[in-house]
């Protein structure tokens, strides 16, 4: 089955990572990400800004440049980011920005309607949420607001999991990943969203699995191919997040 990895992270110490919450993550350039998934048949996917890399965009321009595929950057940027630099990065293959409230090392989350809008008005990105679904109710309504918005790792929690769903019923997206972190059990966590919105959700690695309790395998690919159609599993592995990130099949 192909996939596009909707979310992975490339960490590579050529360029500046610091520590989050006394947290360093380690190494795992973008050889590695290809080794790691040399097995699978990934047709491209999204490296995505980690906390520990704050608003560096020098590895994931450098990411972007070797991986060889339908591969774009959903990233974190300040508030006083440039239209210029804002349009630089978009001609990169940068589609996204990343607002991280459960670790922190974005722009802050009072910026949210404001600086998504602006993005989407200027390029057409969407915004990225790293948030634990029971926070969820003080952010809804203006989640609700923003022009186009995913929601990481199935919203991690079991508390506010009505309100994820409430979201993709009005059309939020929502990244089936890492299943080692979570709260909710991601079967059916994935099911009762697909029940919602079938081209809601979206698969991905979440290598190399930074801080969570089990790193991603090969089984959390088995536990879609077990339980869904083929149709649904096409929609979850690759379809959904092409028309997410606007990229041809």
């Amino acid at each position: 089955m192909k996939i596009f990895d909707a979310h992975f992270h490339i960490i590579d110490f050529n360029f500046p990572i610091k520590e989050n919450n006394g947290y360093m993550p380690p190494s795992f350039t973008t050889r590695d990400y290809l080794t790691r998934t040399q097995d699978l048949d990934i047709i491209g996917g999204a490296v995505v800004s980690g906390s520990f890399q704050g608003f560096d965009q020098g590895y994931l321009e450098d990411a972007l440049n070797k991986l060889d595929g339908k591969f774009v950057g959903t990233t974190q940027l300040p508030m006083t980011t440039s239209d210029v630099e804002i349009h630089r990065l978009n001609t990169l293959g940068i589609k996204g920005i990343r607002f991280n409230v459960k670790r922190g090392g974005s722009e802050d989350i009072s910026k949210l309607k404001e600086f998504s809008q602006r993005v989407y008005d200027l390029v057409g990105w969407h915004t990225e949420i790293y948030i634990e679904s029971k926070k969820l109710a003080d952010y809804k309504d203006v989640i609700l607001q923003l022009p186009q918005v995913s929601i990481d790792h199935l919203g991690l929690t079991k508390e506010g999991f009505e309100d994820l769903k409430d979201l993709v019923r009005q059309g939020a997206y929502v990244k089936a990943t890492g299943f080692g972190r979570i709260e909710v059990d991601s079967f059916s966590a994935i099911q009762e969203l697909i029940n919602i919105n079938p081209n809601a959700v979206m698969f991905g690695t979440d290598l190399p699995s930074t801080r969570a309790n089990r790193p991603f395998n090969e089984e959390d690919i088995q536990l879609i191919q077990n339980n869904f159609n083929q149709g649904i599993q096409e929609r979850i592995f690759y379809k959904n997040a092409l028309e997410f990130y606007r990229l041809s099949e």
